[in-house]
């Protein structure tokens, strides 16, 4: 696997300043212009000019994080004139905060831009945070997105109605070290024999840890099925009785789990952190190759793989959308327009090792060879057809709340 270099940056920067001199123009925008929701994309490249894009959202990776800041950052600043600065906090301080500039009456708000997802898109849309619909200003949207996926069309259940604009894919891997063991479980049955095999050396975050709680997900739809959830009410009740066969497998895993299963590590990071100082003999990560940043540092052994399960394992889209009270909206859809572009997917691949959002069979020959050239490679990975073949839906989001509260109230100690 080859790590980014700054050769093929630079050239990647002048290539994408090149493209972006005729969409350019030659007219100053004017920050103070307020957003026209009939401008065409020409006439938002122009007022985008001199504006800076606040972008808010989680700041826990630090490989996304140099990619913001030394590959897309850079090219938004040449091509448009527009600073992004990455603001990195949890987005329940980002809804926080645009709930309290709406009823603080805030017009021109301190946040443009949010990576933001599932539940938090559905209460920031319900409750009007959110500008749009944005992705019919996009025409990198139209030309490289499938807009009637079904993982365009619903963030974790809910409809999006062009609200949000797609960022990266990703999808649950299971991860172990080939060194300590050749065993990988292709199914929840085989992974109880794999906990039993390993005892005390194999756990998983508590929920509600986004990757602790997806992995929770995973087993059940191994057991129960998926398809029922997509359409199920939200009542408890339901979604127990759905759900308990699942349930007593998580109860029997327990007593083989590490600390056995009397308590579970806070988060994903924590769990890592043990599997690379040798207490556990397995992890796990909701984007495919993340974890080879990773092994790049020397934190994980090389001999570490990933595997999926064989029926499938859920898989979500990442999505970007701008505050309502945005007072640069016009950089922030040149923003999200130039992540769109197979060079940033490319770009956000090598270096953050994220999956694209972009579909290659809209691109052409030479775009599709850039997301080829920045693949991880390697025995230990998965491909991306054979995730993309064996993809699942994410739980419904308004189900989230009611599966946790069974896990606490019926797994945890028991």
């Amino acid at each position: 696997m080859k790590k980014p270099t700054i050769k093929r940056f630079a050239l990647l920067l002048i290539f994408s300043v090149i493209l972006g001199l005729t969409s350019c123009g030659g007219q100053s925008g004017g920050q103070s212009a307020e957003f026209d929701p009939d401008w065409d994309y020409d006439t938002i490249v122009e007022q985008a000019k001199g504006q800076t894009v606040n972008f808010y959202g989680w700041g826990g990776n630090e490989a996304n994080n140099r990619w913001i800041d030394t590959v897309l950052a850079p090219i938004v600043k040449e091509k448009y004139d527009i600073t992004l600065e990455r603001m990195p906090m949890a987005i329940e301080e980002v809804m926080g905060k645009l709930v309290g500039e709406k009823q603080a009456g805030q017009e021109n708000g301190s946040i443009d831009m949010i990576w933001i997802n599932g539940e938090n898109f559905y209460s920031a849309k319900e409750n009007d945070l959110l500008f749009g619909p944005v992705t019919d200003y996009l025409p990198n949207f139209s030309k490289y997105v499938d807009a009637e996926a079904e993982n365009i069309k619903l963030d974790y259940g809910y409809p999006t109605d062009g609200y949000e604009s797609p960022y990266g894919n990703n999808q649950m891997v299971l991860i172990t070290d080939s060194a300590k063991t050749s065993e990988t479980p292709q199914n929840a049955a085989e992974f109880m024999e794999f906990v039993k095999a390993h005892p005390g050396r194999v756990t998983y975050p508590a929920l509600p840890d986004f990757t602790g709680r997806t992995f929770v997900v995973n087993l059940i739809y191994d057991i129960v099925g998926y398809e029922q959830f997509q359409t199920m009410e939200a009542d408890k009740e339901t979604v127990r009785e759905a759900i308990e066969p699942a349930i007593e497998y998580l109860k029997e895993l327990n007593p083989y789990l590490w600390n056995e299963g009397k308590t579970f590590p806070a988060t994903i990071a924590q769990v890592d952190t043990m599997f690379a100082d040798g207490e556990l003999d397995f992890t796990m990560s909701c984007y495919p190759y993340t974890y080879l940043t990773e092994v790049e540092k020397g934190t994980f052994p090389k001999t570490v793989r990933s595997f999926i399960f064989e029926n499938g394992m859920a898989a979500d889209t990442d999505f970007i959308a701008v505050a309502a009270n945005s007072p640069n909206k016009a950089a922030a859809l040149v923003v999200m327009n130039e992540v769109l572009s197979p060079q940033m997917q490319a770009a956000r691949l090598e270096v953050a090792k994220i999956c694209p959002a972009v579909d290659s069979d809209r691109m052409s020959d030479e775009e599709q060879q850039l997301i080829e050239d920045a693949m991880p490679s390697g025995d230990g990975t998965v491909s991306l057809k054979e995730l993309d073949d064996k993809k699942l839906p994410q739980m419904p989001a308004k189900l989230v709340p009611i599966i946790e509260e069974i896990w606490l109230e019926e797994v945890v100690g028991k």
